[in-house]
């Protein structure tokens, strides 16, 4: 029988920031639960590409998000489609 204590919570895992991204400690978007970057209406959207433009590592995540191929959310300022662009592009 599995208990809730025996599930595993994937807030309480701890992301290797430093080593794959040591960018991100600096991001703008540090404090936004990871969800909003994953919108699912046009206004989350603008909310969150609006975090994007004040955020001073925006180059490198959306580097990061390119070169990994990340498929979902907004990472860099652009969204899913833009990013599938500038990779169709390049």
């Amino acid at each position: 029988m599995t208990t809730m204590d025996d599930t595993l919570r994937f807030d309480a895992l701890e992301v290797p920031v430093l080593d794959e991204r040591p960018w991100a400690v600096f991001a703008a978007c540090t404090k936004t639960p990871d969800v909003s970057f994953f919108p699912q209406t046009k206004d989350e959207e603008r909310a969150a590409l609006g975090i994007c433009t004040i955020c001073p590592v925006r180059e490198d995540c959306l580097e990061h998000a390119i070169e990994t191929r990340e498929h979902f959310g907004v990472w860099g300022g652009l969204t899913e489609k833009e990013r599938k662009k500038i990779s169709r592009l390049g």
